[in-house]
């Protein structure tokens, strides 16, 4: 496929009336938003964009592929919700029921009582490990899943809610183990992305590493204040801080585009995907797409009632709220309609999707910005679908 215009050599697929999508996708390469990124969306089933374009690595000038694949952090808790809400409509995993019927070693440290929806809503109490651990540890996936078992909720469970930016990975993915003995990735694989006719994987294969597009770390201006306001705010002793590199410190930003990282299973940050399989997989769960639905409308409507309130004791006291695994709309985040949900990952990334409209669009970039949220490159492009879904 040729590039789609004369401006920023932007490659791939719009369906007609969608050429405003194209537009701001090239806008965020131009204006140096982007140095290398991906957009696709579906609607009502069916694929309407899927473009991409701009430098996957910058050291040797390798262009993005139309196969290119990039890490998305915590874009993929979406998929690891999907995988749990997938067991709860096939009447495998009781979200009200409490963990321990399904792990029993969790009821430790007074955690006997948790419920499951608990561990996907971030109300839990365990954003983090006391005591450090190392990388090889935190990759090895039982002495995490073990230390969590043992570990004491950091606020009383079910009275507030938290960001548990790495373990929700862990805690998901354990009670999703011992319902199906199969780790996250494996079922994942068989159950979802397989199906589905997915690029995504949590647990990436060493053959798709010449795919890999490498993350570009978020960089502080030059002389900026903001160095301090950050440490305040994401230093290793505060809140945030504990939860982004958990376990025990081993999850530092440098350790990300490493192979032994992409090759474990950390179901809630190391997804390795493209845009378009985001947006094919939020499609399967608001419609039918080329004959699959993963979830029926109750399991759906169940899985992104919001269940939190008030502000995010982690993140900052932001109002970003949360279903079984999912965001939910809020003040904070206000794309699409009343029943919209999704996931955003670390520097941008988001795999999101819009029920009443029939929309539903992924994003993937390797320069990382600093929103929790998403940021106006996303922001633009989902708005540009939004409103073209709306004329067509």
């Amino acid at each position: 496929m040729g590039p789609l215009d004369g401006r920023a050599p932007v490659r791939g697929f719009v369906a007609p009336g969608f050429e405003r999508v194209r537009e701001a996708f090239a806008d965020n390469l131009e204006s140096g938003r982007d140095v290398g990124a991906a957009f696709a969306a579906y609607h009502h089933g069916r694929k309407v964009v899927d473009i991409w374009g701009g430098t996957a690595d910058t050291t040797t000038g390798r262009p993005w592929q139309e196969d290119s694949i990039v890490l998305v952090f915590s874009t993929t808790k979406g998929a690891t919700a999907l995988c749990a809400n997938l067991l709860a409509e096939r009447g495998a995993l009781d979200m009200d029921a409490p963990v321990a019927r399904y792990w029993p070693e969790f009821a430790q440290g007074g955690k006997a009582e948790i419920p499951v929806k608990f561990l996907l809503s971030h109300q839990a109490g365990l954003a983090w490990i006391d005591g450090e651990m190392s990388l090889e540890e935190a990759l090895s996936w039982e002495p995490v899943v073990s230390a969590l078992a043992r570990q004491t909720p950091h606020w009383e469970p079910g009275q507030q809610h938290g960001y548990h930016a790495t373990t929700y990975g862990w805690l998901v993915g354990e009670v999703i183990r011992r319902v199906t003995g199969l780790s996250v990735g494996t079922f994942f694989r068989t159950e979802i992305a397989e199906p589905l006719d997915l690029d995504f994987w949590i647990g990436l294969p060493e053959a798709c590493e010449p795919r890999v597009v490498p993350v570009i770390p978020f960089e502080l201006p030059g002389g900026s204040d903001l160095r301090e306001m950050m440490d305040a705010f994401m230093g290793s002793g505060t809140s945030l801080g504990k939860a982004l590199s958990a376990p025990g410190g081993a999850l530092a930003e440098q350790v990300w585009n490493l192979r032994a990282v992409r090759a474990a299973e950390i179901p809630a940050a190391n997804g390795v995907t493209d845009a378009r399989s985001l947006a094919r997989m939020y499609a399967s769960m608001i419609g039918e797409t080329d004959g699959a639905r993963l979830l029926g409308p109750d399991q759906l409507q169940r899985a992104t009632t919001q269940l939190t309130r008030g502000p995010n004791a982690v993140l900052f006291d932001l109002d970003i709220q949360f279903g079984l695994g999912f965001m939910v709309r809020s003040d904070l985040i206000v794309l699409g309609g009343a029943r919209s949900f999704g996931h955003f990952g670390a520097g941008g990334s988001v795999g999101w999707a819009d029920p009443d409209a029939g929309l539903a669009v992924g994003y993937v970039m390797n320069r990382m910005d600093l929103g929790l949220a998403g940021d106006i490159r996303s922001t633009s492009l989902f708005n540009a679908a939004h409103e073209a879904a709306a004329s067509t």
